[in-house]
């Protein structure tokens, strides 16, 4: 790698060229989450159903992880300047193609897309961040840095567009974040010299038969994640077929990856113990930190939380991420056993889980959560950093590109699966609670009348008409068995979560290899995409 003084002009001062890379970093985490920033908001603008919002984040994810691996041969190729140039100049055409198409194919097509280059960006500005760290633990800085970002992306885009969707069509979003990513991008480009960051290689033989492979089967495993529940799994050919496919392409691309001189990824990366135990605890965790979208939905669905107020809620727990990060790249760098990090993070999921299971309820006070959200965001922070450098870790150097492949795809694989679970086991114990309550209420219940009378005599003081209070006071009655059917939802799927943490936890003790693991990410290139 050139030396850093190479990379930037010279009169450039430092703390203004970590502050160039970080501006340009941000709006590209941003980006993965802005499609879902508001999903009632793109439902309504785009024609859509939830599901369809959800699988276009699962594009970009799948463009990301499929390309991830191909990206390195055109950033070692092309002029890092240049090479961001291209990068900058496609991601403004397809960010203003977004804003302007209301098809959902084109969407589509457009968030595929995005994730490549977005690939490219992470890519560059990950190396420059690397570059200036100039001490002996650079690498777990930086990623720790990075991770702390991806892990906030979600609450922080939410939290930044809320006020756009509140006064603007939701197209704007992409608007925003043209206007967000140029300023950072000129800047870089106007602080760089024309240089190579790794050793010029030509781009002959690229693999591209295996990057369509990968990318078909990730969009087709995506697809039935998201739709099938929507079309009932296995009763659909759609889901059937789209299985059927995945299957046999992940089948392909195996053989292929073993019959090549030079694979796109390294398979054999699943031949070490230590890896395959740091994905387990990837995927898990992915499963974990996805349930936290049901405490999002308590806050919408149940207390009736507007977004602003919902996200600067949240605040505490970007506060949360931010300070488990920095405590866990600090335990990391000073060699302190990964068991003891490990069970601390999940300890502290835990107890956010079970603290939540007893506060889930009709009615609540802002400030009740604020201590909950923190210690999510702690135990979230303190394991995503030290269980990739872990995975990067457990590998020689020549795998370390494909051992973070790898970890792309579990995140891929697993955040998929998430959203999957949440929406099969939300219609399952929603449909459960709500026959239960209303075989209560079916019986001669004295309480529903009294309620049903409070309603209407309420109505009927605004001004209602007898007739159209009556009405009303049903659908009221209807959406507060509603509410009691997804609070009972939001206990049982936290309780499995906290049931499968403590499995977790009990893994890691009678996992002594842990330790024997050193984490040294020094000689190893970073990620071409770490989301």
């Amino acid at each position: 790698m050139s030396h850093p003084k190479q990379i930037f002009r010279s009169w450039i001062p430092e703390w203004l060229i970590r502050l160039t890379i970080l501006l340009v970093l941000l709006p590209t985490v941003m980006l993965f989450a802005l499609s879902t920033a508001n999903v009632n908001a793109a439902t309504g603008f785009y024609g859509a159903e939830p599901a369809d919002i959800q699988f276009s984040m699962l594009l970009y994810y799948a463009s990301l992880a499929a390309f991830t691996p191909l990206e390195r041969r055109f950033f070692s190729r092309i002029a890092t300047k240049e090479y961001f140039l291209i990068c900058l100049v496609l991601q403004v055409l397809i960010s203003y193609w977004c804003y302007h198409t209301r098809e959902l194919p084109v969407l589509f097509f457009c968030r595929f897309l995005q994730g490549m280059v977005n690939c490219g960006v992470t890519s560059i500005c990950l190396t420059l961040l690397f570059g200036r760290l100039k001490s002996e633990h650079a690498r777990e800085t930086g990623y720790a840095v990075l991770y702390a970002m991806i892990l906030c992306s979600a609450s922080l885009t939410s939290l930044v567009t809320a006020p756009l969707v509140d006064n603007y069509e939701y197209n704007m979003l992409y608007k925003m974040i043209i206007y967000t990513f140029v300023p950072g991008a000129i800047l870089l480009l106007l602080l760089m010299n024309k240089v190579h960051l790794t050793k010029k290689t030509p781009l002959y033989q690229l693999d591209w038969a295996s990057f369509i492979l990968y990318s078909v089967m990730l969009v087709l495993l995506g697809y039935v994640l998201i739709y099938g529940q929507q079309y009932y799994w296995l009763q659909d050919n759609r889901i059937v077929w789209s299985l059927v496919a995945a299957i046999l392409l992940a089948g392909c691309f195996a053989l292929r990856q073993f019959s090549r001189k030079r694979p796109l990824i390294h398979l054999q990366v699943f031949r070490y113990k230590a890896v395959l135990f740091g994905l387990l605890l990837l995927g898990c965790l992915y499963i974990i930190r996805g349930a936290f979208n049901v405490t999002t939905s308590y806050f919408s669905t149940v207390l009736g939380m507007d977004p602003i107020h919902m996200y600067e809620l949240l605040i505490y727990n970007l506060v949360g991420i931010i300070i488990g990060v920095v405590f866990a790249a600090r335990l990391v760098i000073k060699r302190r056993p990964l068991q003891f990090i490990w069970l601390a993070g999940f300890f502290l999921l835990l107890i956010f889980h079970s603290v939540m299971y007893f506060l889930f309820a009709a009615e609540a006070d802002m400030s009740t959560f604020i201590v909950p959200l923190m210690i999510q965001g702690l135990g979230a922070g303190m394991l995503m950093t030290p269980i990739i450098l872990f995975i990067i870790s457990s590998v020689p150097e020549e795998m370390g590109q494909s051992a973070s492949a790898v970890g792309v795809f579990i995140r891929y694989t697993f955040f998929g699966l998430s959203t999957a679970l949440i929406n099969f086991f939300s219609l399952f114990f929603g449909h459960t609670h709500s026959m239960r309550l209303s075989d209560r209420v079916s019986r001669a219940d004295n309480g529903v009348g009294e309620r049903l009378h409070t309603y209407q005599t309420a109505l009927q003081g605004r001004g209602m008409l007898p007739v159209e209070a009556s009405r009303a006071a049903t659908a009221l009655l209807d959406k507060t068995m509603q509410k009691q059917a997804f609070l009972k939802f939001a206990m049982d799927y936290y309780e499995m979560m906290a049931i499968l943490i403590l499995f977790i936890m009990l893994l890691i003790i009678m996992a002594p290899f842990i330790n024997r693991t050193i984490i040294n990410v020094k000689t190893k290139q970073p990620a071409a995409a770490t989301f």
